[in-house]
């Protein structure tokens, strides 16, 4: 179902795919300019998706190394689900596999995140817990939680 792959595993169709996915959602739809979304932390993430039948990546995340995260633990950033594919589970499998992921292979228990605020309930359904008040970051109220 998912898979999940490091930066350097990554051919170039699906790496072309991924940055469909994140442009039609962040820029397209949540009309996010302020900041670049390909920074250089992707080439030290694992990322991890699900491709439909014509290879189209419909859901999406990245899962950035302790070493690499600004928060000193895991973390799982660039949440998405493309809207045709909205409303199946999608997002909460793919959060469920990215923790038994960072769990099981990474060995790694704390992951810190930062969620837009609208969708908390989905991190508090797979067992994070809220650990900020509601913060502004590229134009859209976020929080910051902790598994």
């Amino acid at each position: 179902m998912f898979k999940i792959k490091h930066f350097n595993e990554l051919n170039v169709n699906e790496f072309y795919e991924i940055a469909k996915a994140r442009y039609e959602v962040f820029a397209c739809e949540q009309k996010i300019f302020e900041e670049n979304d390909f920074d250089d932390t992707d080439k030290n993430c694992y990322h991890i998706y699900l491709e439909s039948n014509n290879n189209e990546i419909v859901a999406y995340s990245r899962i950035i190394p302790k070493n690499f995260s600004s928060y000193g633990d895991v973390s799982i950033g660039r949440v998405l689900v493309l809207s045709s594919h909205r409303r199946k589970n999608l997002a909460k499998e793919m959060i469920e596999a990215s923790i038994e992921f960072i769990k099981n292979t990474l060995n790694e228990n704390h992951i810190t995140l930062s969620a837009q605020e609208y969708i908390k309930s989905l991190y508090l359904s797979c067992g994070f817990e809220v650990i900020s008040d509601i913060y502004d970051e590229a134009g859209i109220p976020h929080i910051k939680m902790r598994l």
